[in-house]
């Protein structure tokens, strides 16, 4: 099995701070965010989080769960995506000539260096082309975002036995249905 890279791992926890199904969201607080920044090691310490970061983080998140969540051929939301790039643009990283290391800028403060950490996993998955491998379910009762592990990147579902299933059940009932009616109005 394809594991993924940390970065991916990153992303994918950053994501799934908001769970559809189960109606919670990790990051709802700035103390929540806070809590999941020191949880994945972004901090060394219990930091205060301002609603400016809290609201930056927030952005970011919905423009790459929008993004993840586009299928081939569907557009994501514009809106969504720009206000992602915005929050990315607060964000700034540094590179350097030799080695190529990538580290949040001098001189932001925790919870923007934190974030910019967030942004450059987001950065190495789309230099590597593995951002193709991250994908948000699309059974949309569910939505988390998962690892695709299949040769050809063609999952669509973060389990087949359980959102999979809901999805091809619903499809067979609408079938179904649509037989049926055919069938009662053949009759009239």
């Amino acid at each position: 099995m394809l594991q993924a890279p940390a970065s991916a791992q990153l992303i994918e926890a950053f994501a799934n701070t908001l769970d559809v199904d189960a109606g919670t969201d990790a990051l709802a607080s700035p103390a929540g965010l806070a809590t999941w920044l020191l949880d994945q090691g972004l901090f060394d310490r219990a930091r205060r989080v301002t609603a400016e970061d809290h609201a930056l983080a927030l952005r970011l998140r919905a423009g790459l769960r929008e993004v993840l969540g586009t299928h081939v051929g569907d557009l994501p939301d514009p809106a969504l995506v720009a206000a992602a790039d915005d929050a990315l643009g607060m964000l700034p990283v540094l590179v350097t000539v030799v080695g190529g290391a990538d580290t949040p800028g001098p001189g932001l403060p925790p919870v923007r260096r934190a974030l910019a950490a967030v942004a450059l996993a987001w950065a190495r998955l789309i230099a590597t082309g593995e951002a193709a491998r991250l994908k948000r379910c699309a059974e949309h009762t569910c939505a988390e975002v998962f690892w695709d592990v299949s040769k050809n990147r063609s999952r669509r579902w973060c389990s087949m036995s359980v959102c999979g299933n809901r999805a091809k059940a619903r499809t067979h009932a609408l079938r179904q249905a649509a037989a049926a009616e055919r069938s009662h109005q053949g009759r009239s």
